[in-house]
């Protein structure tokens, strides 16, 4: 029996692009393994403390970053939602990157966590692919693919809905087509990664 860890760290609980496509994700998930497991923690809703000093020189031996890494350890996917703010991730989910990332338990060669798949939903407001003028201020997936591959040694895809502001800024409207057309490609993408992942696993 296969489990994912969710993560969603939008601010708002509605009308988010991430969470509604992490959604998507893991409905499709459950419809192909109903007997998984899903552990669900809301980062904006529930927040976690921001790293201090008693907390990094007690490494794993302290009390939340233990748990939180012990969670992640023990999880065969992880699927998180991270819209993209001032240019960046959420400082919700920098947090829970902060607490679980132990150098020398789980940020090792061959660690705990090598291998494990990860996909981040990675919602931005306008266009930040590479060939457009604002391609360089993309501080989403190259944080997160470097942090995650690189200290965790995670497997790291990426699913990204973009151009989610077209229909609430006029400035915009002309790119509601494109808008459109991202979204549901974030749907089916998701769709088809958990399936395939869910598959994986099972195998």
């Amino acid at each position: 029996m296969a489990t994912l860890l969710h993560l969603d760290s939008a601010v708002f609980p509605q009308g988010s692009a991430s969470r509604d496509v992490t959604a998507a994700f893991v409905a499709a998930w459950r419809e192909q393994h109903p007997d998984g497991q899903v552990v669900y923690r809301d980062l904006a809703a529930d927040p976690l403390p921001h790293l201090d000093a008693s907390a990094i020189s007690a490494g794993a031996d302290d009390a939340l970053r233990g748990e939180l890494a012990a969670e992640l350890a023990n999880v065969d996917a992880v699927l998180i939602g991270a819209p993209m703010y001032n240019f960046t991730i959420p400082s919700t989910l920098k947090a829970w990157l902060d607490q679980v990332i132990i150098v020398g338990h789980n940020a090792v060669p061959g660690g705990p966590v090598t291998g494990t798949p990860v996909t981040v939903v990675a919602s931005r407001g306008g266009s930040y692919a590479p060939g457009t003028p604002r391609a360089d201020f993309e501080f989403v997936q190259n944080y997160l693919e470097k942090v995650l591959t690189g200290m965790l040694g995670a497997e790291v895809d990426f699913i990204v809905p973009e151009l989610t502001l077209a229909h609430s800024k006029p400035e915009m409207a002309e790119l509601i087509p494109l808008a459109d057309a991202s979204r549901t490609q974030a749907f089916a993408d998701a769709k088809e990664k958990a399936k395939a992942l869910a598959s994986r696993l099972a195998a």
